[in-house]
Protein backbone atom coordinates (compact mmCIF):
# COMPACT_ATOMS: atom_id res chain seq x y z
CA UNK A 1 0.00 0.00 0.00
CA UNK A 2 2.69 2.24 0.76
CA UNK A 3 4.67 1.49 -2.27
CA UNK A 4 1.45 1.82 -4.26
CA UNK A 5 1.07 5.61 -2.87
CA UNK A 6 4.60 6.56 -3.78
CA UNK A 7 3.95 5.39 -7.12
CA UNK A 8 0.65 7.16 -7.77
CA UNK A 9 2.49 10.61 -6.88
CA UNK A 10 6.02 9.82 -8.73
CA UNK A 11 3.61 9.16 -11.98
CA UNK A 12 1.66 12.06 -11.87
CA UNK A 13 4.24 14.66 -10.52
CA UNK A 14 7.89 15.09 -11.04
CA UNK A 15 8.97 13.22 -7.79
CA UNK A 16 10.97 10.63 -7.31
CA UNK A 17 11.52 8.06 -4.23
CA UNK A 18 14.47 5.92 -3.89
CA UNK A 19 15.80 3.97 -0.78
CA UNK A 20 17.90 6.18 1.40
CA UNK A 21 21.54 6.07 1.19
CA UNK A 22 24.25 5.96 4.54
CA UNK A 23 23.47 8.78 7.00
CA UNK A 24 21.53 11.14 4.40
CA UNK A 25 18.10 12.26 5.75
CA UNK A 26 15.53 10.36 5.03
CA UNK A 27 11.46 10.00 6.01
CA UNK A 28 10.74 7.56 8.40
CA UNK A 29 7.62 5.72 7.91
CA UNK A 30 6.04 3.98 11.19
CA UNK A 31 2.89 2.72 12.43
CA UNK A 32 4.07 3.02 16.34
CA UNK A 33 1.49 5.92 17.31
CA UNK A 34 -2.28 5.84 16.93
CA UNK A 35 -3.67 7.91 13.79
CA UNK A 36 -2.71 9.05 10.45
CA UNK A 37 -0.07 11.78 10.45
CA UNK A 38 3.25 13.42 9.00
CA UNK A 39 4.17 16.92 9.72
CA UNK A 40 4.58 19.31 6.42
CA UNK A 41 7.80 19.10 4.68
CA UNK A 42 11.07 19.30 5.75
CA UNK A 43 11.35 20.67 9.55
CA UNK A 44 14.23 22.13 10.91
CA UNK A 45 15.86 22.92 14.33
CA UNK A 46 16.35 26.29 15.96
CA UNK A 47 20.23 25.38 15.42
CA UNK A 48 19.66 24.64 11.42
CA UNK A 49 19.96 20.41 12.36
CA UNK A 50 16.61 18.32 10.67
CA UNK A 51 14.40 17.01 12.84
CA UNK A 52 13.53 13.49 12.55
CA UNK A 53 10.90 13.63 9.66
CA UNK A 54 7.86 10.59 10.71
CA UNK A 55 4.99 9.50 8.62
CA UNK A 56 2.88 7.45 10.95
CA UNK A 57 0.31 5.20 9.30
CA UNK A 58 -1.54 3.31 12.15
CA UNK A 59 -4.17 0.79 11.62
CA UNK A 60 -6.77 2.31 10.38
CA UNK A 61 -4.74 4.49 7.59
CA UNK A 62 -4.27 1.85 5.33
CA UNK A 63 -6.23 3.39 2.29
CA UNK A 64 -5.02 4.72 -0.80
CA UNK A 65 -5.99 8.35 -0.35
CA UNK A 66 -4.93 8.05 3.10
CA UNK A 67 -1.60 6.89 2.25
CA UNK A 68 -1.24 9.75 -0.71
CA UNK A 69 -2.31 12.19 1.73
CA UNK A 70 0.43 11.81 4.33
CA UNK A 71 3.10 11.46 1.89
CA UNK A 72 2.00 14.79 0.23
CA UNK A 73 2.51 16.31 3.90
CA UNK A 74 5.74 14.94 3.91
CA UNK A 75 6.50 16.42 0.96
CA UNK A 76 5.19 20.06 1.93
CA UNK A 77 1.69 20.56 0.91
CA UNK A 78 -0.53 21.50 3.11
CA UNK A 79 -4.70 20.76 3.12
CA UNK A 80 -6.28 22.07 -0.03
CA UNK A 81 -8.97 24.04 2.94
CA UNK A 82 -6.26 25.95 4.54
CA UNK A 83 -5.49 27.76 0.68
CA UNK A 84 -4.84 31.78 1.25
CA UNK A 85 -8.06 31.60 -1.16
CA UNK A 86 -10.33 29.01 0.77
CA UNK A 87 -12.67 31.60 1.68
CA UNK A 88 -13.74 32.32 -2.19
CA UNK A 89 -14.58 28.17 -2.18
CA UNK A 90 -16.02 27.19 1.09
CA UNK A 91 -17.09 28.18 3.93
CA UNK A 92 -15.75 26.99 7.67
CA UNK A 93 -18.77 26.21 10.46
CA UNK A 94 -15.84 26.82 13.23
CA UNK A 95 -18.66 26.39 15.64
CA UNK A 96 -19.28 22.65 14.12
CA UNK A 97 -15.65 21.61 14.88
CA UNK A 98 -13.85 20.40 17.62
CA UNK A 99 -11.87 22.43 19.45
CA UNK A 100 -8.87 20.25 19.29
CA UNK A 101 -9.08 20.02 16.06
CA UNK A 102 -9.62 23.65 14.83
CA UNK A 103 -6.03 24.13 13.81
CA UNK A 104 -6.81 21.81 11.05
CA UNK A 105 -8.55 24.20 9.27
CA UNK A 106 -6.13 27.36 9.88
CA UNK A 107 -6.08 29.51 6.67
CA UNK A 108 -2.50 30.48 5.41
CA UNK A 109 -1.03 33.15 3.48
CA UNK A 110 -0.22 32.92 0.15
CA UNK A 111 3.36 33.00 1.41
CA UNK A 112 3.16 29.44 3.02
CA UNK A 113 0.96 28.02 0.95
CA UNK A 114 0.68 28.20 -3.10
CA UNK A 115 -1.86 26.74 -5.51
CA UNK A 116 1.21 25.77 -8.26
CA UNK A 117 -1.54 27.31 -10.54
CA UNK A 118 -3.59 24.67 -9.97
CA UNK A 119 -7.73 25.51 -9.13
CA UNK A 120 -8.92 25.18 -5.85
CA UNK A 121 -10.20 21.20 -6.06
CA UNK A 122 -12.85 20.21 -3.48
CA UNK A 123 -12.38 16.29 -4.46
CA UNK A 124 -8.82 16.68 -3.92
CA UNK A 125 -7.08 14.29 -1.83
CA UNK A 126 -5.65 17.24 0.06
CA UNK A 127 -9.62 18.49 0.90
CA UNK A 128 -11.06 17.31 4.07
CA UNK A 129 -14.46 15.77 3.17
CA UNK A 130 -17.43 18.28 4.39
CA UNK A 131 -17.97 16.70 7.71
CA UNK A 132 -14.55 16.08 8.96
CA UNK A 133 -14.18 17.07 12.77
CA UNK A 134 -17.60 17.47 13.58
CA UNK A 135 -18.86 17.50 16.82
CA UNK A 136 -22.56 17.24 16.02
CA UNK A 137 -22.22 15.24 12.34
CA UNK A 138 -23.21 18.79 10.65
CA UNK A 139 -20.96 20.14 8.00
CA UNK A 140 -17.87 21.95 8.82
CA UNK A 141 -17.01 22.90 5.37
CA UNK A 142 -19.35 24.26 2.64
CA UNK A 143 -18.97 24.65 -0.92
CA UNK A 144 -19.85 28.21 -2.07
CA UNK A 145 -19.47 27.84 -5.78
CA UNK A 146 -22.25 26.57 -7.67
CA UNK A 147 -19.35 23.91 -9.71
CA UNK A 148 -18.32 23.27 -6.15
CA UNK A 149 -21.65 22.33 -5.15
CA UNK A 150 -22.35 20.18 -7.74
CA UNK A 151 -19.14 18.30 -7.56
CA UNK A 152 -19.77 17.87 -3.53
CA UNK A 153 -23.44 16.49 -4.36
CA UNK A 154 -21.84 14.04 -7.31
CA UNK A 155 -18.92 13.14 -5.35
CA UNK A 156 -21.34 12.09 -2.19
CA UNK A 157 -24.26 10.58 -4.12
CA UNK A 158 -21.96 8.04 -6.29
CA UNK A 159 -18.70 7.80 -4.46
CA UNK A 160 -18.72 9.31 -0.97
CA UNK A 161 -15.31 10.16 -1.35
CA UNK A 162 -15.05 13.88 -0.92
CA UNK A 163 -11.82 14.74 0.77
CA UNK A 164 -10.48 11.69 0.13
CA UNK A 165 -9.93 11.23 -3.69
CA UNK A 166 -8.76 6.75 -4.37
CA UNK A 167 -5.22 8.74 -5.60
CA UNK A 168 -3.51 11.98 -6.51
CA UNK A 169 -4.87 14.51 -8.81
CA UNK A 170 -2.78 14.53 -12.41
CA UNK A 171 -1.10 17.74 -10.70
CA UNK A 172 -0.77 17.31 -7.44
Amino acid sequence: MIEEGMADIANKSCITFRPRDGDEYAVIIQGTSSGCFSNVGNSMSDDGDNIKQVLNLAKGCFRHGTVVHEMLHTLGFYHMQSSYNRDEYVAILWENISENHKHNFKKYTNDTVTDFGVRYDYGSVMHYPDTAFSINKNKTIVPLQVALKQTSTKMNQHQNTRGRKVGSSRVI
